[in-house]
């Protein structure tokens, strides 16, 4: 039994802490791409080439003093970023790295990332309403709003996956690319729900819940130093989980290229980190490149664009095994 419950907490370390170092990294990655692209030098004091500044801030934000509104209940008040951090680091138990290499190869698999990724509201809203101030409540009263939206776009979405496939278990899924990723006959499906995953995690050119001009800095405002940091690393890991769902059901996941024999000597678990490294620049460059949305032009795209495509996208897939009798 010892050994069952060591081996289970070696395999949680195992999922948790890769995303925590690929955050670090991330940060660093966004702040000298993003001046590259705007004639900055960006990081370049601490460590080589900056690459130890996100180790500073994070000492800086654990020595300094925590400071929590005298008005807000103090157990929410501390487990409010605890949750909007934690729920970004469940969703990691189903995602399968390679064949065999998962926590829990559920049969349900998609709703249980569907779930968890819903419950990440809760947190913001705690967030932004634990001591009830003016811009923070805006902030998570539009990330709540912003989140359920496209929450609904990407389900009509991944539903055209599954009716492909069959089963919701994520390995099946994966299996079943081995001749064709997903992605090539359902690109257009494949963009819209890159955009949907950015708008969802509250990434520019969608992110009206931290717009600085308008709610300043959004729902974390109230919260400084060691308060401010879950909320924050949640976002990178999002963006790093949402790469992960973004080649799951549309890059192959961890088999290598089909019909390319020369790359089936990379293991799986390498392949799958080489494609999912393939999002994450994307995120960084359309942050720097792009203006930001309105928040009425922002819920105008997810309720009038993207929601009816992705519903017609259902439509055509499903109707076609049934006009040609594909059905089994």
């Amino acid at each position: 039994m010892k050994l069952y419950i060591i081996g289970i907490l070696a395999k949680i370390l195992g999922i948790v802490i890769p995303p925590l170092l690929g955050v670090a990294l991330l940060v660093s990655a966004e702040c000298k791409v993003t001046a590259s692209m705007q004639r900055r030098k960006g990081l370049n004091v601490v460590g080589l080439f900056g690459s130890l500044q996100p180790l500073a801030d994070g000492l800086k934000l654990m020595i300094k003093e925590l400071i929590l509104p005298s008005s807000a209940n103090l157990f929410i008040s501390i487990m409010a970023p605890v949750i909007t951090f934690m729920s970004s680091s469940v969703a990691w138990a189903v995602i399968p790295f390679d064949y065999g290499m998962v926590l829990s190869d559920s049969n349900v698999g998609i709703l249980h990332l569907f779930a968890i990724s819903s419950l990440g509201v809760y947190g913001i809203i705690t967030v932004g309403r634990v001591s009830n101030p003016k811009y923070a409540s805006s902030g998570a009263s539009r990330s709540a709003a912003q989140t359920v939206l496209y929450e609904v776009s990407i389900g009509p979405i991944i539903i055209t996956v599954s009716i492909r496939v069959g089963p919701r278990n994520l390995s099946e899924i994966v299996m079943a690319q081995k001749q064709i990723w997903f992605g090539i006959p359902l690109f257009p499906v494949l963009i819209m729900f890159f955009i949907s995953r950015l708008a969802e995690t509250n990434r520019a050119f969608s992110d009206p819940p931290e717009a600085e001009a308008e709610s300043v800095a959004g729902y974390n405002v109230e919260y400084p130093l060691m308060g401010f940091a879950p909320p924050s690393l949640g976002e990178y890991a999002n963006m790093i989980l949402m790469s992960s769902l973004c080649t799951l059901p549309s890059l192959g996941g961890w088999p290598p290229i089909p019909d390319f024999p020369i790359f089936e000597a990379i293991s799986g678990s390498i392949w799958f980190s080489i494609k999912v490294l393939f999002f994450p620049p994307i995120h960084i460059r359309v942050r720097a490149a792009f203006p930001r949305y309105r928040y009425d032009q922002s819920m105008r795209l997810g309720w009038k664009v993207f929601l009816p495509l992705s519903l017609a996208r259902v439509v055509f897939v499903s109707g076609i095994p049934v006009a040609f009798d594909w059905l089994p």
